[in-house]
Parts: C-alpha cells; structure tokens; sequence
C-alpha cells in the first residue's frame, strides 16, 4: 500500500493544544464494525458499552522527564537531549540537538545545586547519540528533566501530570499512551462494578511514535522496536477470557501491539524484551476484539494500525465524520471506540 493512501486534510484548529477537563468529559466517536454505524458520545459514556467478563487491557507506562538542557564543555553551547532508552546503567542513547556533538564532547546540566556530566560516545546510524554519564540519571531527573511533549504540541503544559494516564506506574516511556488519558478513577470504579476486569501491561512509548514513514511502500517500513512487560497474571487473565468467549479490549494502540506480538497462536505468551511489530491493513488480529483509541497523525503507523483493525473503509469514514463534527485530534484530543 502507498502512504499517500494514510494522507487526509485536518484543520489546524482540530489539533488538540490541551487536555479535556475533566478528562472523561472529551467526546467519543463509537465507531461499529459489523454495520459501520457511527454514534456520537462522551468519554464518560463508555461503560455503557462494555459489559460484564470483558477484559480491558491497559498500559501502564509512565513518562519520564526525559528532555535536558545542557551546555558543551568548555565551550558553553547549549544542547538539547532527549532521552530515548536506557543502554546499560549510564549509558543512554538520545536524540541530540547542537552543534558538533562528536565523540569525546562532554555536556554539563544543570539546575541550581543539581549537576550532572555526560560524554558522547559515537553516533547511531538513525543520527542519534549515545551519551555515557557521570552516574544513574534517575536520580536527577525531577530537578533537571522537564516531560517531553509531541511536536504538534506548542503550548507548556500547566500540569505535567495531565499528560500522564492516572494509572501510569512504571517509569520509561518518552510519550503516553494517550487513549488513556480520558481515563478517570471515577470511570474505573464504575467499568469494576460492571465487572469488567481491568489488567495492564506495559510498553514504554518511545520516539518512534511519532517518526514518520519515510517509504512509499508502507511495507518497507520498519518499526523502532519498543519495551515491553506483559506479566503471567495478565496473560492467564487475557487467555481466559478468550477461552470463555469474552471480548479483551485494548486501551491504545500500544497495548494492541503488545498482545499481538505475543499472541499470535491465539494465546497470548507472558514475557518482555522488546517489539517492533508493524500492524497495517492485511493484519490479522487473534486477540483483540475491541479498541480505544486517540484520533491520529495522517501517514502515521498508529493511523495504519486503527485501519487495519475497523477495516480501511470505515477507520477513513469515522476520520472524515470526526473531522465534519470538529472532533479534537491527537495526543490531547477525542477519543474512539472501535467494537
């Protein structure tokens, strides 16, 4: 497929610059994939679409202050990184902006009494930069780090907690899983008395969330591989669930690609490591019945991904629908659910 077929027109407006307060308060497009029929609601609304023995699957990745500004040693040019992954213990690889960043060049950051060194050890061929430091980052992220945010962003954020899912836990991830920030713990307690499950794994969400494909032929492209966690508890749940006929709904397309990149027999593996699974039309799902998803960038993998699971007709219609209806797009935006 041509990824001129993933292209389509969004006014600048419908380009969410804030989160919806509260969060369950953004609208939801429920998109049915048996009869193609379209219904308009609001996030708060979604229990009534769930039913009990369903299993809802979330990722609980945190993001991380992961953007640093730093200046060159001796020289004092400034520097800008971002995080991208954890190599070894001080060695990060990261996505840096500056002037003649080669090997051997030392970056100080600093922020009051907080002070922290690192070395630039070689180049990555995708341009990034590995960067060896004095010791753990961790430690010093609270005071140096501030939480990066996607490009078509362009406003701070007066609450960095808002672009953090309320049940976000484990640090690591350089972007959130945004079709879990309509999220409440009001929704939740009400989705529980439903008795509906609700079970997370874990993908720490990096930058290539939002690298564009650079290939005319989508199926040359090639995913950044990301981490993941999906624990035995959550997959004898999930596996259950399948065995009874119970639906297993995905919060995100990154809880989709965990499942299906260990559930391809049907039943889904426990484990960890690292995915770069590239779900695109033609995909077939073996776990997933059931997506909640953030309307996305054109010719980005997430769109490729929403239309290979509603089918390439309708995820086109719902976009055009949500874009007559002025729906908010992207990471701050309305939601969908695909059932």
């Amino acid at each position: 497929m041509k990824i001129s077929d993933f292209d389509y027109p969004l006014p600048p407006q419908l380009s969410a610059q804030k989160p919806a307060e509260p969060r369950d308060s953004s609208r939801l497009l429920v998109l049915h994939k048996v009869t193609g029929e379209i219904e308009h609601r609001r996030f708060s609304e979604i229990i009534e679409y769930l039913q009990p023995g369903d299993v809802l699957v979330a990722n609980d990745t945190r993001v991380i202050p992961a953007r640093l500004f730093g200046r060159k040693v001796p020289s004092g040019g400034k520097v800008e990184v971002l995080l991208t992954h954890k190599r070894q213990e001080r060695i990060w690889e990261a996505m840096v902006q500056g002037r003649s960043l080669a090997p051997g060049t030392a970056i100080e950051f600093a922020n009051g009494d907080s002070r922290l060194q690192a070395t630039v050890l070689k180049s990555t061929p995708e341009g990034r930069r590995v960067l060896e430091f004095a010791e753990a980052v961790e430690p010093h992220l609270a005071r140096l780090g501030s939480v990066p945010l996607p490009p078509y962003i362009h406003r701070p954020l007066e609450d960095a907690e808002s672009y953090q899912t309320v049940y976000a836990r484990r640090d690591g991830a350089v972007a959130a899983p945004t079709a879990g920030l309509h999220f409440t713990p009001q929704v939740l307690d009400k989705i529980k008395a439903k008795e509906v499950e609700i079970t997370f794994i874990t993908l720490h969400v990096g930058p290539g969330t939002f690298r564009p494909v650079s290939t005319d032929e989508i199926e040359e492209h090639q995913m950044e591989a990301e981490r993941f966690r999906l624990a035995p508890l959550v997959a004898e749940t999930i596996n259950r669930a399948k065995f009874e006929g119970q639906r297993v709904i995905a919060v995100g397309t990154s809880v989709v690609r965990v499942l299906e990149a260990q559930g391809r027999s049907g039943m889904v593996r426990p484990g960890g490591g690292e995915t770069d699974l590239f779900i695109y039309p033609g995909f077939e799902f073996k776990i997933v019945e059931a997506l909640i998803t953030n309307f996305h960038l054109p010719r980005s993998t997430l769109l490729m991904l929403v239309s290979a699971f509603a089918g390439k007709s309708l995820a086109d219609k719902a976009y055009v629908e949500a874009i007559a209806q002025e729906y908010r797009f992207y990471s701050f935006g309305d939601a969908m659910l695909i059932s």
